[in-house]
C-alpha cells in the first residue's frame, strides 16, 4: 500500500462511526461518579482540588469501559491508585528537568510495556502518564501533593462504590461473549446450508473462552448458565461442518442434502434461541417445528453413514441446547454442565497472583523486534521530547502536547495514525462547542463544573462509537474544567489546538523513525500457524487411532494453540495490509492464497475430529500418517521462514500406504486425510519460489552480506535496515 492510500484509509478509519450498542445507563452511572467528587470539592475546598478529583473520577470511569473480564470495580480502584501514585511521584521530581525528564521517560516506557498484558492495561497505564503531566502543576508542597493524590484516588473509589451499589447487567459482558459464540455457530450452520465449505471464524469461541476464565471468588458468584454452553458450541461446530460437507457427510444433491439443510436450519434456530436466553437471562422459545425436525427416524431416515452418525450426534447436542434455551438461566433450573463432575473452571489469577504473570509477559517482550518494546521506546521518547519542545513555546499548558502523543500512540501503524487524526478532529469540534457555550453562559465556576460533568457523560456514552466522537466531548470537558479553575477560553482554546497538533505530529513521526512493521513478519506468522495446524491435525489423528484420555487432552491443547496461531496471523495480516511498505517475504497474493490453504487444512482436521469411533481398536495407519504430517509441517514451517519450497514426501507416502491398507474403505477419516493433502499442496503452490525468484533472492542476500562486511571493514558500523 502506498503512503497516499494509507493516509486515505487512516482518515476514513479515524472518522468512521462504529455501529455498536450504546449503554446510556453505564454512562450515566459513571458521570454521576464524576459529579459526586467534583461537586463537594468545588463547594468545600477549591477549584484546584476539584480539578484533581475530576481527573481521577473521569479517568477511572473511562477505564471501566475497556474490554476486560475482571470486575469493573477492581479496574476503577486500580486506575485510581495508578493515577494517584503517578501524580505524587511526578510532583517529587518536578522541580527540575534533570530529575523529571528521566522519571517521565521511565514511566512512559513502563506504560508502553504494559501493552504486553493487553490493551486494557496499556490504555490505563497511558492515562497515568497524562495524570503525571497535568496534576504536578497543581500542588505547592509535598503535603499538598499527597492531598491531591488522595483526592484523585478518591475519584476511583467513588466509581468503584457506584459499581458496587448500582450494578448494571451483572456478568453482562460474559453473557454477551457466550451468546455471541452460540450465535456464531448458528450463523455458521445457516451458511452451510448454501455453502457446504463455508469458513468459520473461531474468534467468538476464543473470546468466550477468555470470558470463562474466572478467579475463585468469581466462580462462586457466576450464574449457572455461564458454566456449560461454551463447550456445547465447541462440540456442535465440527458436527454441523461434517454433516454439510459433501465429501465426508451428506450427498451433494438429492433427499439427503435436503434433509441436511433441514437439520442445519433447525440447529441454527435452537442455537439462536439459546443465545437470546443467555444474553437476556430469560426463557426463550424455540422456533416452531424445530423439535419435530430434530428427530432421527430409524426406519425412514434418508441420511446414510457417516452423515447419519453426524445427524444423530447433532440431535443429541441440540437436546442439551434446548434445555438451556428453555431454562433462561433461572437459578435451580439450569441443566448440569456436561463433563466430569469434578471438572475445574478455567482459572484466572487474582490481582496479587498476577504479579508473576506480569513479570513473565513483560520479560518475553523485552527484545528489539517486539512491537510492544518498540512502542514503549517510542512512547518514552515522544513524551520527553514533546514536554521539552512545549516548554520552550510561548504557550501555557505545555503538557497538552505530550498528553496528545501518549493517548493516541498504539503499537501498530494504522491505529496510531487513525487516532491522531481522530483526536485532532474531535479536539477542534469539542473546543469550538465548549467555547461557544462559555461565551454564551459566562465564566462561572459552578456552571463550568456542571457542564464538565455533562460533557463527561456524553463522552462515556459515545466511547464505543469512535474515538473522534468521544474525544469531541472529552475536549469540551477539559475546556470546562479549566474554566472552572478560572482559565479564560481565549487562552486555553488556541493553546489546546496548537499543542494537540504538535503532539499528534510527534506521534506520527515517531512511527516513521522507529516503526514496527508487520509486513516483514508475515512469513514467520504463517510458519507458526502452519506448525500449530500440523500439531492439531496430528493430535486429531492420534486421538482417532487410539482414543485415550491423554490423546484427548493433547487434542484440546493443540486446538487452542492452533487458534492462537491463527489469531496472531490474522492480526499481523490485517495490519500488514494497512501498512505503506512493500511486501517482503510474502506478496499480498501469496499471503492470501496461503491463508486460504491453511484454512482448508484446519477445516479438514476439524471434520476428522467430528468422526465418532465405533470401537477402541488401535489404527496404526492413522498413527503413522499423524507422525508424517507433524514431521512434514514442522519442516515446512522452517522452509517458509527461510523462503524455501516445502515438500510433502512423507505425507504422500503415509497416505498412499493408508489407502492401500484400507482396501477400498472410504471412511471419513481417510477422506479428511486426502483433503489435508490437497490443502498442503495448495499451500506449497502459494509460497513456492520459481528458480528465477530463488536466484534473485540469493543475489540480494549476497549483496546484503557484502554491504554488512564492507560496513564493518570501514568502521562505520552501518548495516542495512531490517525494518
Amino acid at each position: 500500500m502506498t503512503w497516499p492510500r494509507a493516509f486515505r484509509e487512516v482518515v476514513r478509519s479515524g472518522l468512521t462511526i462504529e455501529e455498536t450498542r450504546l449503554e446510556p445507563l453505564l454512562a450515566l452511572r459513571t458521570a454521576v461518579g464524576v459529579a459526586i467528587v467534583v461537586g463537594p470539592t468545588l463547594w468545600l475546598v477549591s477549584p484546584a482540588y476539584a480539578a484533581s478529583a475530576a481527573l481521577g473520577a473521569f479517568s477511572a470511569g473511562g477505564a471501566t469501559f475497556q474490554r476486560t473480564w475482571r470486575p469493573r470495580k477492581v479496574i476503577a480502584l486500580a486506575a485510581g491508585a495508578g493515577l494517584a501514585i503517578s501524580t505524587f511521584v511526578g510532583y517529587l521530581a518536578a522541580g527540575r528537568l534533570v530529575t523529571f525528564l528521566p522519571l517521565l521517560a521511565v514511566w512512559a516506557f513502563a506504560a508502553g510495556m504494559a501493552w504486553a498484558l493487553g490493551s486494557t492495561a496499556g490504555i490505563v497505564a497511558a492515562t497515568t502518564v497524562g495524570s503525571m503531566l497535568v496534576t504536578i502543576t497543581l500542588p505547592t508542597s509535598v503535603e499538598r501533593a499527597l492531598e491531591h493524590a488522595g483526592v484523585i484516588a478518591l475519584g476511583g473509589v467513588a466509581q468503584a462504590v457506584l459499581i458496587l451499589l448500582f450494578p448494571i447487567r451483572r456478568w453482562g459482558a460474559h453473557r454477551d461473549a457466550l451468546a455471541d459464540a452460540l450465535a456464531a455457530v448458528a450463523d455458521y450452520a445457516r451458511r452451510l446450508r448454501h455453502d457446504p465449505t463455508a469458513p468459520f471464524d473461531p474468534e467468538p469461541l476464543m473470546t468466550a473462552r477468555d470470558a470463562a476464565s474466572v478467579t475463585p471468588s468469581q466462580a462462586r458468584t457466576r450464574p449457572p448458565v455461564l458454566h456449560g454452553p461454551r463447550g456445547l458450541a465447541e462440540r456442535i461446530r465440527p458436527v454441523v461442518a461434517a454433516l454439510a460437507d459433501p465429501y465426508v457427510g451428506a450427498p451433494e444433491e438429492g433427499p439427503g442434502r435436503d434433509r441436511a439443510r433441514e437439520l442445519l436450519d433447525a440447529a441454527a434456530g435452537v442455537l439462536d434461541a439459546a443465545a437470546r436466553s443467555i444474553r437476556r437471562g430469560t426463557p426463550a422459545e424455540v422456533p416452531p417445528g424445530s423439535t419435530d425436525v430434530l428427530r432421527v427416524d430409524e426406519e425412514h431416515e434418508v441420511l446414510e453413514e457417516p452423515a447419519r452418525q453426524a445427524a444423530e450426534r447433532l440431535v443429541e447436542l441440540l437436546g442439551e441446547a434446548l434445555e438451556i434455551a428453555g431454562s433462561g438461566g433461572a437459578r435451580g433450573k439450569e441443566p448440569t454442565p456436561p463433563g466430569p463432575a469434578d471438572a475445574q473452571f478455567l482459572v484466572r489469577p487474582t490481582m496479587f497472583r498476577l504479579v508473576p504473570v506480569v513479570v513473565r509477559a513483560v520479560r518475553l517482550e523485552l527484545r528489539r523486534d517486539s512491537p510492544v518494546f518498540r512502542h514503549a521506546v517510542r512512547l518514552a521518547a515522544v513524551a520527553t521530547l514533546g514536554y521539552v519542545i512545549a516548554a520552550q513555546l510561548p504557550l501555557g499548558h505545555g503538557y497538552w502536547a505530550p498528553i496528545a502523543s501518549v493517548m493516541v500512540m498504539r503499537p501498530d501503524f494504522h491505529r496510531t495514525y487513525a487516532r491522531a487524526v481522530a483526536r485532532l478532529a474531535g479536539t477542534l469540534a469539542g473546543v469550538a462547542l465548549a467555547t461557544g457555550m462559555v461565551r454564551a453562559l459566562g465564566p462561572d465556576a459552578h456552571v463550568s463544573g456542571a457542564l464538565a460533568v455533562v460533557s463527561a457523560g456524553l463522552s462515556y456514552t459515545l466511547i464505543r462509537t469512535g474515538y473522534a466522537y468521544s474525544q469531541c466531548f472529552t475536549a469540551a470537558y477539559v475546556v470546562f474544567l479549566l474554566g472552572m479553575g478560572g482559565q479564560a477560553w481565549e487562552q486555553t482554546v488556541p493553546e489546546r489546538v496548537v499543542l494537540t497538533v504538535l503532539g499528534g505530529a510527534l506521534a506520527m513521526l515517531a512511527y516513521v523513525v522507529f516503526p514496527a512493521w508487520e509486513t516483514p513478519r508475515l512469513p514467520g506468522r504463517l510458519a507458526d500457524w502452519l506448525a500449530a495446524n500440523g500439531r492439531y491435525a496430528a493430535a486429531v489423528l492420534r486421538s482417532y487411532a487410539e482414543p485415550t484420555r491423554e490423546h484427548h487432552a493433547d487434542l484440546r491443547s493443540a486446538l487452542l494453540a492452533s487458534r492462537e496461531a491463527r489469531a496472531a496471523w490474522q492480526e499481523a495480516y490485517d495490519r500488514a495490509r494497512q501498512e505503506p511498505v512493500r511486501p517482503r517475504g510474502l506478496t499480498s497474493r501469496e499471503a492470501q492464497e496461503a491463508q486460504e490453504a491453511l484454512k482448508k487444512f484446519g477445516r479438514a482436521a476439524m471434520l476428522m475430529e467430528s468422526v465418532p469411533r465405533a470401537d477402541s481398536r488401535f489404527v496404526p495407519e492413522a498413527e503413522r500418517f499423524a507422525d508424517a504430517l507433524e514431521a512434514d509441517t514442522e519442516q515446512a514451517a522452517v522452509d517458509v521462514r527461510e523462503r524455501r519450497n516445502p515438500d510433502w514426501g512423507r505425507v504422500e507416502e503415509a497416505l498412499h500406504a493408508w489407502e492401500g491398507a484400507a482396501a477400498g474403505d472410504r471412511s471419513p477419516v481417510v477422506r479428511g486425510a486426502e483433503l489435508q493433502k490437497r490443502a498442503l499442496e495448495d499451500l506449497a503452490t502459494a509460497v513456492s519460489c520459481t528458480p528465477l525468484e530463488r536466484d534473485v533472492g540469493c543475489a540480494r542476500e549476497e549483496q546484503r552480506v557484502r554491504a554488512a562486511v564492507a560496513a564493518e571493514g570501514d568502521g562505520s558500523g552501518t548495516a542495512p535496515r531490517g525494518e
